[in-house]
């Protein structure tokens, strides 16, 4: 199987990222804007919008000599950094195409695509899907699939779209492009074209040592073309992994006591709190791991609520499922490992500006500590769920699991009850009519007299969860003579045709 490469250049890139900052993206690409960086004699033209290349701006140029073009030119300062960043990230987010992905350049990825278009439909289906995905964070980008990495590369920027399966077509195909296919410098590229060698076929039966002599040794024009022909190695170096957070405590000796495991937990959470600050991580999941002489480890996992690198609270929950489980040291144990398996990002922030913190740290260490001595199971949160109904809209997850998202208030209802009953229970009511207000019920062999009542707040059956013969719910809130306030419904209304008499219900009570 001949080797396949996909360059993947993102040519928009700074000046698409900056526009997708703001509500409009396409107001401000209408622009006559520029994105400047500082040069050795001025500023520097990084990225333009469409509007600025209309009015003769161009990257490279100084910002000085295009606005003599057009005073009304306006800049901002490019964003080198962030730019790299998103690049790395979108680096590692394009594994979902293939398994080595490489930054190249400032703007372009190089994909081996080796042996995985079948599994998107082929390559042409595959360069459409990075097309279209792209695009859909509102980036413009353009592929191209070739043996080499070179060919990849010019055809991307210089091609035309085209089906290159065997490195035998690349010198019929690279022929007609421009010198500056070949990923020469500018000032390469320049001397070429000087020299009258504008296409990459005008390189042919030039000598080698006629070009040594006017270009350095990396720059050398033929070396560019035996790589991009595949007579020339030109391996590709994906991104490296983030390794896991990780503090290793070799020992000297093996250890046997029981206590070695506390005396090592001392020393490796200060260097892992210290390594998680340096990395702007929190820890959320953690396993402490002792390896044994014999080559068996022994393991305890500890989690948290919400990221945290404290260092007195990683060490109090370790130590609590230590004394909980423990280790045991078998043979002995010649080394501990403390990893972080679970992380998120977790910047600096000040509690408080004036006064007490929130209390959310405390919280949650309080969650952690009862977590660890009772199980992550006998501890719960409340947690909201996707549905209308209300006993079905809210449940219960693990303390430690994430918390849930705020509840919308445009979805809050400001008559829902101060405590829900888990399940309605069946009242008798007296009314006037059978789709009027209700005027007496008996609940927990309890009559009440109804004073005053509020309502209906209708409420439609969950048609794909429940049978067809599931019925709506009218919720009435009403208040007995004695000032005690119940929530109340109608479920069915008379004539539906899913059932006989509607039943009523209490479902909640008001404070």
């Amino acid at each position: 199987m001949s080797r396949r490469i996909c360059s993947l250049w993102l040519p928009n890139l700074p000046i698409e990222r900056w526009a997708a900052g703001s509500a409009a993206p396409e107001a401000e690409l209408a622009r006559p804007l520029v994105l400047t960086v500082e040069g050795r004699h001025g500023q520097l033209i990084h990225a333009v919008t469409p509007a600025a290349a209309e009015r003769g701006a161009w990257p490279g140029a100084r910002l000085a000599d295009a606005r003599a073009l057009d005073p009304a030119l306006e800049a901002e300062p490019a964003d080198l950094a962030g730019e790299a960043a998103w690049l790395r990230a979108a680096a590692r987010w394009a594994s979902r195409w293939s398994p080595l992905v490489e930054v190249d350049g400032p703007d372009a990825l190089r994909l081996d695509v080796t042996g995985v278009a079948h599994l998107f439909g082929g390559e042409e289906a595959l360069r459409a899907d990075m097309a279209a995905r792209f695009a859909a964070m509102g980036v413009s980008a353009a592929t191209a699939i070739a043996p080499t990495a070179g060919a990849a590369w010019a055809l991307a920027r210089y091609g035309r779209a085209a089906r290159l399966t065997e490195p035998d077509v690349l010198p019929r195909i690279l022929a007609p492009l421009p010198v500056a296919a070949l990923r020469l410098s500018p000032q390469a590229t320049h001397m070429l074209v000087r020299l009258g060698l504008k296409q990459i076929g005008d390189l042919a039966g030039v000598p080698r040592k006629a070009l040594a002599r006017r270009f350095p040794k990396d720059e050398h024009p033929l070396d560019a073309l035996d790589r991009a022909l595949g007579r020339k190695p030109e391996p590709l170096t994906p991104l490296p992994d983030d390794p896991p957070p990780r503090a290793l405590l070799p020992l000297k000796e093996p250890v046997v006591h029981e206590q070695a495991s506390a005396e090592a937990l001392a020393e490796l959470v200060p260097r892992l709190a210290a390594e998680l600050e340096h990395r702007q991580l929190g820890a959320r999941h953690l396993a402490l791991t002792a390896f044994r002489v014999d080559g068996s480890v022994g393991e305890v996992e500890v989690a948290t609520s919400i990221p945290s690198r404290e260092p007195a609270h990683l060490h109090r929950l370790l130590s609590g499922i230590l004394e909980r489980q423990g280790i045991d040291p078998g043979f002995g144990i010649d080394a501990f490992a403390l990893e972080v398996r679970w992380w998120e990002r977790l910047h600096s922030a000040q509690d408080a500006l004036l006064g007490d913190a929130s209390g959310e740290l405390a919280v949650a260490a309080l969650i952690d500590r009862l977590s660890v001595r009772l199980g992550p199971a006998k501890v719960r949160r409340p947690a909201p769920c996707e549905s209308h109904l209300p006993e079905r809209a809210a449940g219960w997850a693990e303390g430690i699991a994430a918390a849930p998202a705020p509840a919308d208030p445009a979805a809050t209802q400001a008559d829902d009850p101060t405590r829900l009953l888990d399940t309605p229970e069946l009242i008798t009511v007296v009314y006037a009519t059978p789709e009027g207000l209700p005027r007496r019920f008996m609940w927990r062999r309890k009559v009440h007299d109804i004073a005053r009542a509020a309502g209906p707040r209708r409420v439609s059956p969950e048609w794909w969860r429940e049978r067809s013969t599931a019925r709506l719910r009218d919720y009435y809130k009403v208040e007995d003579v004695g000032g005690q306030r119940f929530w109340i419904f109608r479920e069915g209304v008379v004539g539906d045709g899913r059932g006989g008499a509607p039943a009523w219900f209490v479902h909640g009570l008001f404070a």
